[in-house]
C-alpha cells in the first residue's frame, strides 16, 4: 500500500510539472503544438481583419508614378516631407529651366514719345509688346526675348547698331531648377496618394514617363514607419 501510494504522488508531481511546461524542451510540450503566450501577448487582437480579395489584389499592383513638375528647392523639400509622412520612398529628377532675359525701351512715361517711338519700331518691321511683370520698369516696349543674359546684350548691340539707342537688357525670370519624383508604389499606396489633399502634393501625380536630358538625380527620401 505504502509503494502505491508513492507511486501516485510521484506520478501526481510528475504529471504537475508536465502541465507547468517545465519539461518541453526534453518531451511533447503540455500544451502541442499550440503557443498559447502568443496569443495572451497579442495587442488588441480586435482590430485585426482579413484583406478582402480586391485590397489583396491592390497591393499585388505595381504602379510608377511621378509628382511634378515642382518648381524650386522649396517645393521639391515640402514633397518629399509629404511623401515620407505617407510612407513612399521617392527619386528625384531634376532639369532646369532656361530663364527670360529681354531686350526693352527705356520708361516711357510721355505719351507723346511713346507714341514716336512705336511709329519707328513699326517703320523698321520691328516687333515689339509692352513690358510685364516688373511695374517699377513700367511703360516700356519689349523689342526681343532671350534664353540667356549673353543672348540679350547681342541682340541689343544688334539694335544699337542699327540707331536704336537707350536700349536695356532686364531679366524677367532667372533660371530655375524643376523637379519631379518617381514613386513606386502597391495599388494601395497608389490610390492614397491620388486621394491626398496635402498643398504639398498639389502638382498631381501621373504614370511615369521616361527620364529626359540628363540622368535622375540621387534617390531623396526613405520610407517612413
Amino acid at each position: 500500500m505504502r509503494v502505491l501510494v508513492v507511486l501516485l504522488l510521484v506520478v501526481n508531481a510528475l504529471f504537475f510539472i508536465w502541465t507547468r511546461g517545465w519539461l518541453d524542451a526534453a518531451i511533447t510540450p503540455a500544451h502541442g503544438t499550440r503557443e498559447p503566450q502568443r496569443i495572451e501577448a497579442q495587442q488588441h487582437p480586435e482590430r485585426i481583419t482579413p484583406l478582402a480579395a480586391s485590397a489583396a489584389a491592390a497591393l499585388a499592383q505595381r504602379n510608377c508614378l511621378e509628382l511634378g513638375p515642382l518648381e524650386g528647392d522649396a517645393a521639391l523639400a515640402a514633397a518629399q516631407a509629404a511623401l515620407k509622412s505617407a510612407g513612399a520612398e521617392a527619386q528625384v529628377r531634376s532639369s532646369e529651366q532656361a530663364g527670360v532675359w529681354v531686350v526693352a525701351t527705356i520708361k516711357l512715361a510721355d505719351p507723346e514719345f511713346r507714341a514716336r517711338k512705336e511709329a519707328t519700331y513699326k517703320g523698321m518691321h520691328i516687333a515689339y509688346e509692352p513690358l510685364e511683370g516688373l511695374p517699377a520698369e513700367q511703360p516700356a516696349f519689349v523689342l526681343s526675348r532671350h534664353a540667356s543674359q549673353a543672348e540679350a546684350a547681342a541682340a541689343a548691340d544688334a539694335f544699337d547698331k542699327r540707331g536704336l539707342k537707350g536700349l536695356r537688357v532686364l531679366a524677367l525670370k532667372g533660371p530655375q531648377a524643376h523637379h519631379s519624383l518617381v514613386v513606386q508604389a502597391d495599388g494601395l499606396l497608389a490610390a492614397r496618394l491620388k486621394a491626398s489633399k496635402d498643398p504639398a502634393l498639389a502638382a498631381g501625380f501621373k504614370a511615369c514617363s521616361a527620364p529626359t536630358g540628363a540622368a535622375p538625380a540621387a534617390s531623396a527620401a526613405s520610407a517612413a514607419g
